[in-house]
């Protein structure tokens, strides 16, 4: 079975070409800025992406899911918090965070951001 790869034209200002962007640049870009937050200690997986990492295909973007309309970008992530974390406060730094990095590195519009808890652990 192939796996489609959306891409998504980030540059129109450029005489040389054009700049394309992946829905797994995207995934990976908000998977290592939600992990850059302190209290985040994972990005949590479904069962597909738990099923491809044991296959030896794992993928950074595990817990991330990008939906993309025009040049706004919605973001869904599970990550898993150590114990004893303020869950909302987290949250907004992870939402802050992810917002900030895509749109400085892309220049793409962040339009939502959910956040899923998926676990807590006491690391």
């Amino acid at each position: 079975m192939e796996t489609v790869r959306n891409t998504y034209k980030i540059n129109d200002n450029s005489d040389l070409g054009e700049v394309h962007i992946s829905d797994d640049v995207l995934a990976v870009i908000s998977a290592m800025a939600a992990l850059e937050v302190e209290g985040v200690v994972g990005m949590a997986g479904n069962i597909t992406s738990e099923i491809v990492e044991k296959l030896g295909m794992k993928k950074l973007s595990k817990g991330v899911r990008v939906d993309v309309s025009e040049n706004s970008v919605m973001i869904d992530l599970s990550i898993i918090l150590r114990m004893n974390e303020n869950i909302i406060k987290i949250s907004k730094k992870v939402m802050d965070k992810v917002k900030s990095t895509v749109e400085n590195m892309t220049g793409m519009e962040v339009a939502n951001i959910n956040v899923n808890i998926s676990n807590v652990l006491s690391k």
